[in-house]
């Protein structure tokens, strides 16, 4: 099938493409190449799928990948609808995956005005592209986020989610509720991921496992949140693709029109423990700095899955033991 992958130098973007390539699908990647983070990981993860760095840098052109023909990358702000309209006119999807959207739920509290552009309009822009040219599933990326200050754990899809405490949070509950409005008025199938604390290679250097495993690595203090009484339920990005990919691949016929999953590790980890398997892994001990809480943070994330389980089959299987193992290996060859 012909999928269109948003966010495709980003973390999960990029994963996601390159498994899409390797079952043989053609894939035609997107992202704006933002500076939030440092841009030259972005063109790394590009580089990986064979987009030269050169060519990316321009917008609006298309770029054949040097290493798989059936990959397209093209340099493109989903705030541009005329353009975003063009490039749907043109490849004929059979499926939109929309990764892209402004991260951060800290960031949010500093910038709210590019949330709302990246988040709100862009995402509007998706759904009116996928209303005018017959997609056949469009699935996005929403947040465990969503779930606010929630006591209950494991978290579920049936919880009240009218409580956000980001601006990051409520635009992804937005994502939702517009998904729901396309879903109902123009018949359009959409699956809404609610992603928990994705990690591994290629990761995001604004999250903590690399924040993380720099400060270990050059002997800085490590900012302990809510002094290490923090609980998150650590996802495997291997996990979260296989994920993506059984939502993408199954058929969209015989379901409901509008759906939303929680995608995780189905388990919640101790921030402090989660440090521990860093320590192990790098040879050495973190100095920590224990702070209060953070504005916007949570104190526990911890997804219930039995939805995804039921529909998809899907069974997390990397535990963070070996997750942990996994990316500092990585980390240390791409940054050492």
């Amino acid at each position: 099938m012909k999928l269109l992958v948003t966010g495709a130098a980003g973390f999960i973007g990029f994963h996601l493409s390159d498994k899409l390539l390797a079952l043989g699908h053609t894939v035609v990647g997107v992202d704006n190449i933002n500076d939030y983070y440092d841009v030259n990981l972005k063109y790394a993860r590009l580089k990986e799928l064979g987009i030269d760095r050169n060519k990316a840098e321009v917008f609006h052109q298309e770029i054949i990948s040097d290493i798989n023909e059936n990959f397209k990358f093209i340099r493109l702000n989903l705030e541009d609808k005329e353009e975003l309209f063009q490039l749907f006119t043109t490849e004929n999807f059979d499926v939109v995956c929309n990764l892209a959207a402004q991260a951060g739920v800290r960031y949010s509290i500093e910038n709210p005005d590019v949330y709302i552009q990246s988040n709100i309009v862009g995402f509007l822009n998706i759904l009116e592209c996928c209303r005018h040219h017959e997609i056949k599933h469009l699935v996005y990326a929403s947040s465990s986020s969503v779930y606010g200050a929630n006591k209950k754990v494991p978290f579920s899809e049936k919880d009240n989610v009218d409580n956000p405490v980001s601006l990051y949070a409520a635009t992804k509950k937005s994502n939702e509720l517009m998904a729901h409005t396309y879903s109902h008025l123009y018949k359009i199938p959409t699956t809404g991921l609610r992603f928990f604390t994705v990690y591994g290679p290629w990761g995001r250097p604004d999250m903590a496992p690399i924040l993380f495993a720099d400060a270990i690595s050059n002997d800085r203090p490590i900012k302990v949140f809510n002094k290490g009484d923090m609980e998150r339920d650590f996802t495997y990005i291997d996990d979260i693709v296989e994920g993506i990919k059984r939502v993408i691949e199954k058929p969209v016929e015989n379901r409901e029109l509008y759906k939303i999953y929680n995608i995780g590790n189905n388990d919640s980890v101790k921030l402090l423990d989660f440090i521990t398997h860093m320590e192990m892994n790098l040879g050495k001990e973190a100095t920590k700095e224990m702070l209060p809480m953070q504005m916007g943070d949570v104190q526990r994330t911890w997804a219930n899955v039995e939805g995804l389980i039921k529909d998809y089959e899907y069974k997390p299987k990397v535990k963070v033991a070996d997750g942990v193992r996994r990316f500092v290996q990585w980390y240390q060859e791409y940054y050492n």
